[in-house]
């Protein structure tokens, strides 16, 4: 492999067959030899893909071809060689799963009913003008939030994305439905749903991050309203968009400023934490609990 990178995209757009889609996009997978993982469903595809820059590049020509991800947003990130373990390409009910396929309206142009799209400018001029009174959501996981965050941002106690739903509908943000919001997540599909979701409840001046935080880190790294590493779901666990990122995070185990994350106290499980790599290592030193 020559020069490693990764995709990572998403469509909300009506699929009237996403088995098909689902084939057509194994198939060229498979074909250039990339791994990674790409979820479809009747209202879009969410992927995120890895492989040799060539090939990436191929893959990315291909998935143009069909009309509906003509105008897909790429956003490009370098990668190690060994970013995912495995292709896996499959059809779910949600390409971002809140929980509430039936609460999501999807047409041509989109998400119906979502907050309106900023660009990273966009924010930091809504921030200018309007100042603390802007609220920064995260529309992430706590964990994520635990290691890079906007300054200042309302961070839900959730583990999953299924969370925020019982959250919302139990009022606990309603005291923010009169000051403007502003959603992020890490490329922007989350915050496409969760935007709609906060209107639904009644927000009055909903906005989302265009681009989410990897468009916004491109444009300003550290040196504007972000803070610390961002969480990544490959192998490589997080980023930075500069080499003066902040280290927002802290040890599970012993409290040292960390970004650290990795699964424990299972190498091999599905349980991740914030841990600093001399207790990962004690903990892989004294063998499985």
């Amino acid at each position: 492999m020559s020069t490693p990178k990764i995709v990572l995209f998403y469509v909300f757009v009506p699929l009237a067959d996403p088995e098909a889609i689902r084939l057509w996009q194994l198939s060229v997978c498979e074909s250039l030899g990339l791994r990674g993982r790409i979820i479809i469903s009747a209202d879009g595809i969410n992927a995120t893909v890895g492989g040799d820059l060539v090939q990436v590049k191929r893959y990315v020509r291909i998935t143009r071809t069909y009309a509906p991800f003509a105008d897909v947003d790429v956003k490009w990130s370098m990668g190690t060689g060994a970013d995912f373990p495995r292709l896996s390409v499959k059809v779910r009910p949600e390409i971002v799963s809140f929980g509430a396929p039936g609460r999501l309206r999807v047409d041509a142009d989109g998400v119906v009913g979502g907050g309106k799209r900023l660009s990273p400018a966009a924010v930091n001029e809504l921030v200018r003008q309007r100042g603390d009174d802007v609220v920064f959501f995260d529309g992430r996981n706590k964990l994520e939030a635990q290691i890079g965050k906007f300054s200042g941002a309302v961070v839900p106690d959730v583990a999953t994305t299924r969370d925020f739903i019982p959250l919302i509908d139990a009022g606990e943000f309603d005291h923010l439905k009169d000051r403007p919001v502003v959603t992020y997540c890490t490329g922007g599909v989350r915050c496409e749903v969760l935007s709609a979701l906060l209107r639904e409840r009644g927000f009055n001046d909903v906005y989302q991050l265009d681009g989410g935080i990897v468009r916004y880190g491109e444009e300003y790294g550290d040196d504007s309203l972000w803070e610390g590493s961002l969480y990544v779901f490959d192998e490589r666990m997080s980023v930075d968009f500069s080499d003066h990122a902040k280290i927002l995070g802290t040890c599970s185990q012993c409290g040292t400023p960390t970004k650290n994350i990795s699964n424990y106290p299972d190498p091999a499980g599905r349980e991740l934490v914030v841990i600093c790599p001399d207790c990962l290592d004690a903990a892989s030193a004294a063998g499985p609990r």
